[in-house]
């Protein structure tokens, strides 16, 4: 839930709005359509203060998801990374979760999407941890869903708005039968992702993803598997099913919210011993200590906010 949010801004259009007041009208394209485009970032506490993690690459993605539903950002890349650390410090964080978000005006509705205003907003609030901090030692539990991820790539692969419906289906799915997580496959029967993280098993020393064709190419992903070949790990990106999570040695999420999760649990049956393992927890104190800034060969991931 947000907190203490009398006393924080949004920045929307060139300008700091009050939390409260800050608000989009209800004949918005994107609000009765899904047109538009989102990231997730996060910035973590660091002896030099406050860092945002991969910020450039968040920032290129966003601009890339745009430009594929042709919708021309007005303001620069340069601009809205100033604008990511601008609000974080004008909400006096120390770490925390930014989000800025594209969106289409209220001047028409209907299909026809031309002539609109193009909207960019940016908040940021506190968020030390999506799952519950134990969890990322013992693990959570995920089911099958049934609902699948999206057939079109341009979907699954990139942050639009509209198209997350399937995403809260699956996440309340499982948060019905009792689990924590649900896995959505792709539209060929294989391993797409989380609701909304990557996955990754090991089996037998390897490291193993599925390809991008069907899920999004998370930054987190990507930098786990740099830093998983980093430490001279396999790592290999390939279509995998049902039977290879249920027999893997080890199995995690990664994203943006979770970080580097472990999975232990899978339709109510453990995942090898259903403890952690021994690779998960290489890769996860690896990427604690770059994103708290402890690790010097990796600095250029953080963008320094103060």
């Amino acid at each position: 839930m947000f907190e203490n949010t009398e006393k924080k801004f949004i920045w929307k259009n060139g300008k700091f709005e009050n939390w409260n007041d800050s608000n989009v009208h209800i004949l918005s394209h994107t609000l009765h359509y899904g047109t538009g485009v989102f990231e997730g970032v996060r910035a973590y506490k660091t002896e030099k203060g406050p860092a945002i993690f991969r910020l450039l690459e968040h920032t290129e993605r966003l601009f890339n998801a745009a430009s594929k539903l042709n919708i021309n950002i007005p303001f620069s890349k340069e601009e809205l990374n100033i604008i990511q650390c601008n609000i974080f410090n004008k909400n006096n964080l120390n770490e925390g979760y930014i989000r800025p978000i594209v969106y289409l005006g209220n001047e028409g509705l209907g299909l026809r999407a031309k002539d609109l205003s193009v909207n960019v907003a940016v908040a940021a609030w506190e968020w030390p941890s999506y799952m519950d901090p134990v969890a990322k030692e013992n693990g959570i539990s995920v089911i099958k869903s049934s609902h699948r991820q999206y057939e079109n790539p341009l979907h699954s692969g990139n942050k639009i708005i509209g198209t997350y419906f399937s995403n809260t289906m699956a996440l309340h799915e499982a948060l019905d039968r009792g689990a924590d997580e649900a896995i959505m496959m792709d539209m060929n029967g294989f391993i797409s992702e989380g609701s909304g993280e990557n996955i990754f098993i090991v089996k037998d020393g390897i490291v193993l993803t599925p390809t991008t064709n069907h899920c999004l190419n998370g930054i987190t992903r990507q930098s786990v598997i740099k830093i998983a070949r980093d430490l001279s790990i396999e790592v290999k990106e390939k279509d995998l099913g049902y039977d290879d999570l249920k027999n893997a040695d080890e199995a995690f999420f990664t994203g943006t919210a979770v970080e580097i999760t472990p999975i232990t649990k899978l339709d109510q049956s453990n995942i090898n011993d259903g403890k952690r393992g021994p690779v998960t927890k290489i890769l996860q104190d690896l990427f604690m200590s770059i994103v708290s800034g402890q690790n010097s060969k990796y600095t250029d991931w953080l963008t320094f906010i103060k």
